[in-house]
């Protein structure tokens, strides 16, 4: 994401004859589980401009995926994910779905988990998926950055541990 970033805004600069950064901050990202949490991330992402103030309506912004994934046009850029899909085997009914959905709106509580695991890099994952790695006996939330620790039953090679 670092090197596309400077690339583009190389490209943008010059086009535009200006200088100086396009984004904010950093890229942050999460890991996502997709059962418990992918269509509240779409809700989440697509409400994004109005809670901005930037629209009224989630469809009305531009370069929103919502028109397409709401059936008020097509996108050939949107792919949709395997767990929209599931809402319903009908298109139709599953946009209406997806527009009741958006409609709905995030809960405050869900809003601060989101950009608390998004601004955190730690992973956006329901129960399940936390006991099944902690059996395979790792963990998601993030490590400070530094020299790599000594995990059990690893040895070092030549001064060097193994992943």
């Amino acid at each position: 994401m670092r090197d596309l970033g400077r690339v583009y805004v190389r490209y943008f600069n010059d086009r535009h004859r200006r200088t100086g950064t396009l984004w904010e901050g950093r890229f942050r990202s999460c890991l996502v589980d997709s059962a418990a949490y992918v269509l509240a991330c779409y809700r989440y992402i697509e409400l994004n401009p109005v809670r901005a103030k930037m629209v009224q309506a989630p469809g009305a912004y531009k370069w929103s995926s919502y028109a397409a994934n709401a059936g008020m046009r097509a996108d050939p850029l949107v792919v949709p994910h395997a767990e929209y899909v599931a809402i319903s085997a009908y298109p139709e009914r599953r946009q209406v779905a997806y527009r009741e959905l958006v409609q709905e709106g995030d809960a405050p509580s869900f809003l601060d988990h989101i950009r608390s695991a998004t601004n955190g890099g730690h992973g956006l994952v329901g129960e399940h998926v936390k006991t099944q790695v902690a059996v395979m006996g790792r963990s998601l939330e993030r490590r400070a950055p530094g020299p790599r620790r000594k995990v059990a039953g690893t040895q070092p090679v030549n001064g060097e541990l193994l992943p």
